[in-house]
């Protein structure tokens, strides 16, 4: 589950070399956990390793002498000089008996399977000269390529494309992931990802602590909700969703519909009178209540049963926007807040963040898209241009006060003492009008069953992905809730939880 910065992999390896394993070990095998990939891969035909300088280029070594010692006709074709190479890599270049090729772009030939071995993850300046003429060469022939670490030209930490990167068919790296196997842009050069074990024992991230984390359900099984038998509805939470004018209703019924798949017992829409008749006509499960001003919000609020909130969805934007959210915090609700909300406060992010943190023990998210996460959070998007995804929402979280979820194909949940997820199982076609609606939704009813804020937003990430999996190409956003019961009972099996 854990993800690792470039910084903490190399910590790792550290520890590990220190308590007693030598770093040569760890690349053989490396290199022979590559080998075996690229055995799996291609069965026959010449293999071509393009090796760099470092500890990159050491496993590709490896990799080129335990294929050649099961007979595969493999080439090398290296960066630098061979007596260049200094430590472990040096090592590594030894044990490889045969001359090596130019480093040109016409060295690369026609393999049946290149492994990239320049770089890894470790790059952190762009390519140029002709380790980038190197990788055009590669991206244009038509053999596939294992990529070790991570593909060369990617920086394993922030996913940034350094200038030009290998497009590799599978990827092998070690120990754990980096963030740039789950990150965009860098996720799309990888291909599939092997996470190969080398000999480093998982004790070493007692000491290295990482605070990033894919989003599996491993990561948060012990907080997922499973309804008791004794339990009744006002046990599992009362969902306030707002709505917005009769022009704009649609996105709160939806926020509402996966609220109430997602868990919670009951869901209520606060709807203006000018709407209650659309609103009402369009739902049935949902409870409708007649809305208007913010001491009518209030008084709902002050039903203790309705114990989590979201605004946002088709709300509007504007004074009254601002004053139902300033009332739900004041209220001390559970609360996510997407869309209109956020918008709302453009002008004043700091008055939604002094509320925020002023709301004691409250659990609150913010869901923003990339349109609306500047919006926000300006300093940090203006000042840090070059932030990973990573890095922005941690520092959003951090300024704000709240669980930040900055959404997109690899979204990013922060909370403000750090911990992050990284979601990867998103399909591209939940890329659709009001997706982001159920997902507040599906977030708050996991708040209202008393799931953490942060574990409340990976889970609803989690499980929205699986159910844009689950209705396939050509859903739209009504889809998704339907689809909901499918995904508990995946997330009930895997956890083997009787239904």
């Amino acid at each position: 589950m854990e993800t690792l910065t470039t910084a903490e992999m190399e910590r790792a390896d550290r520890l590990t070399i220190a308590a007693g394993t030598p770093g040569f070990a760890l690349m053989l095998s490396a290199g022979q956990a590559v080998a075996e990939t690229a055995q799996d891969l291609v069965e026959e035909g010449p293999i071509l390793v393009v090796a760099g300088p470092g500890n990159n280029g050491g496993d590709g070594f490896v990799a080129a002498a335990e294929l050649a010692a099961q007979g595969r006709e493999v080439s090398v074709s290296l960066m630098c000089e061979r007596d260049a190479l200094k430590g472990d890599a040096a090592s590594a270049a030894k044990g490889w008996k045969h001359p090596v090729l130019p480093f040109t772009p016409q060295a690369v030939g026609k393999p049946a399977l290149i492994i990239d071995a320049l770089f890894g993850a470790g790059l952190s300046r762009s390519v140029a000269g002709e380790a980038h003429d190197m990788i055009a060469a590669i991206n244009v022939n038509s053999a596939p390529v294992v990529a070790v670490d991570l593909p060369s030209g990617i920086n394993g930490t922030t996913a940034a494309v350094m200038g030009i990167a290998v497009r590799a068919t599978e990827t092998v790296t070690f120990f754990r992931k980096k963030p740039a196997h789950l990150l965009l842009p860098g996720r799309l050069y990888c291909g599939r990802v092997r996470v190969a074990d080398i000999g480093i024992d998982a004790n070493v991230l007692e000491e290295i602590k990482p605070q990033a984390f894919e989003n599996t359900p491993q990561f948060w099984r012990k907080a997922f909700p499973v309804p008791r038998t004794e339990a009744h509805k006002y046990a599992r939470g009362h969902v306030l969703v707002v709505s917005g004018d009769m022009a704009a209703t649609g996105a709160a019924r939806m926020a509402a519909r996966g609220a109430l798949r997602a868990g919670a017992g009951l869901v209520t829409l606060a709807s203006p009178r000018d709407a209650l008749a659309v609103n009402a006509t369009a739902l049935t499960a949902v409870m409708v209540r007649p809305v208007d001003t913010t001491i009518e919000f209030g008084e709902e609020l002050s039903d203790k049963r309705l114990n989590a909130c979201v605004i946002g969805p088709g709300a509007g934007i504007g004074e009254r926007t601002r004053d139902f959210v300033q009332t739900a915090l004041s209220a001390q609700r559970a609360l996510v807040l997407d869309a209109d909300a956020l918008t709302s406060y453009a002008d004043a992010p700091d008055r939604l963040f002094e509320a925020i943190k002023g709301s004691q023990d409250s659990q609150i998210v913010l869901t923003p898209h990339e349109g609306e996460f500047p919006r926000l959070f300006s300093d940090i998007s203006n000042k840090h241009p070059g932030r990973s995804k990573l890095e922005r929402v941690r520092a959003a979280a951090e300024r704000s006060g709240a669980v930040v979820l900055l959404k997109g194909p690899d979204t990013t949940v922060a909370a403000p003492d750090g911990r992050a997820t990284i979601a990867a199982n998103a399909p591209p076609w939940l890329a659709t009008a009001g997706a982001g609606d159920v997902l507040a939704g599906i977030i708050a009813g996991l708040l209202a069953q008393g799931v953490p804020a942060f574990e409340a937003a990976s889970i609803g990430v989690w499980m929205h992905g699986e159910a844009g999996r689950e209705a396939g190409p050509g859903l739209i956003a009504e889809d998704l809730p339907e689809v909901l019961p499918a995904v508990h009972r995946h997330i009930f099996d895997e956890f083997g939880i009787d239904y």
